[in-house]
């Protein structure tokens, strides 16, 4: 296993986020997926090594898969990206997607097909999840009557918050917040229906988007990988407990354990989490798309 690629280092204009490195090439983007981990809006000092690879693949699968919604990915090859990229491949190679300039909605478009995390802490206040009245006696990890579309805003730093609907029509007018309401639950239930033909729950995931300057509205950023859904094995699912889980919910709960106040800065994974991460990321990948991921 090699040491985790922590940062990208390429002579263009970059904005670092939690875990992509995005260099504005004039025309187009590259996105490098570096193996930052983050949990409760802190980076990890250090990182699970290949998770940018693993998390990559994952989205060009998921990409491929359902052409149906557009999306801002051009090529994933460096053989296929500009000369310019070429001298950095030993860096890029695997990790990176040469994508379309959009202008990104500042909503986070979260489907949720079951009862857990923030939706179950603010369903055990108020019977709702961002504004949506669901029905009494639910237990946590329950399946929902049918996915709702729960926003929340895009925070520069902290936590995203969630908001109702009608606070996103506030924000962004009735029609795009329809269509993204559309297209959220649309994926969310295609990629769910198919996800439960390989063993996976997904129980809830967020996707982004973008829009070209013709207003066209495209799917950017990553999809439905461990980083932004949870998938659950579905043959040790059990409503009322929290589950198993082939996502980052491993290092926060061993993060729960840890005399930390959830600042900056954040304690140092140990090998035995990091190597249980990266096997939980491998396996979704597996599981999911049924094929071995060389790396």
């Amino acid at each position: 296993m090699q040491e985790a690629m922590l940062q990208s280092d390429l002579p263009f204009p970059v904005r670092r986020g939690k875990v992509r490195d995005v260099y504005d090439l004039g025309e187009t983007l590259l996105i490098v997926a570096t193996d930052r981990i983050s949990a409760f809006d802190c980076i990890m000092p250090n990182g699970i090594p290949d998770k940018g690879k693993i998390l990559t693949a994952l989205s060009l699968f998921w990409f491929e898969k359902f052409p149906q919604i557009p999306n801002h990915l051009i090529a994933t090859e460096v053989a296929d990206y500009p000369s310019s990229l070429k001298p950095f491949a030993q860096q890029i190679a695997g990790r990176s997607m040469l994508v379309k300039k959009a202008k990104v909605v500042p909503i986070e478009c979260v489907a949720r097909g079951y009862l857990a995390g923030s939706g179950w802490k603010e369903y055990q206040q108020s019977q709702r999840v961002c504004g949506v009245m669901l029905p009494a006696g639910l237990k946590q990890s329950d399946k929902l009557p049918e996915p709702i579309f729960t926003p929340a805003t895009k925070e520069e730093s902290g936590h995203d918050i969630n908001i109702s609907f009608a606070e996103t029509v506030k924000r962004i007018g009735a029609p795009l917040a329809q269509e993204l309401s559309e297209r959220t639950l649309w994926l969310y239930q295609n990629a769910a229906d198919y996800a439960s033909t390989r063993g996976v729950i997904i129980a809830d995931t967020k996707f982004e988007f973008g829009q070209l300057p013709d207003g066209k509205l495209i799917l950017v950023d990553e999809i439905l990988t461990p980083d932004s859904s949870r998938f659950w094995p579905a043959d040790q699912y059990q409503p009322g407990r929290d589950q198993p889980s082939f996502d980052k919910q491993f290092v926060r709960n061993w993060l729960e354990t840890q005399p930390w106040d959830k600042t900056p800065p954040a304690p140092a994974l140990p090998a035995d989490v990091v190597q249980g991460t990266r096997n939980r990321y491998l396996e979704a990948y597996v599981e999911l798309t049924g094929h071995t991921l060389a790396l």
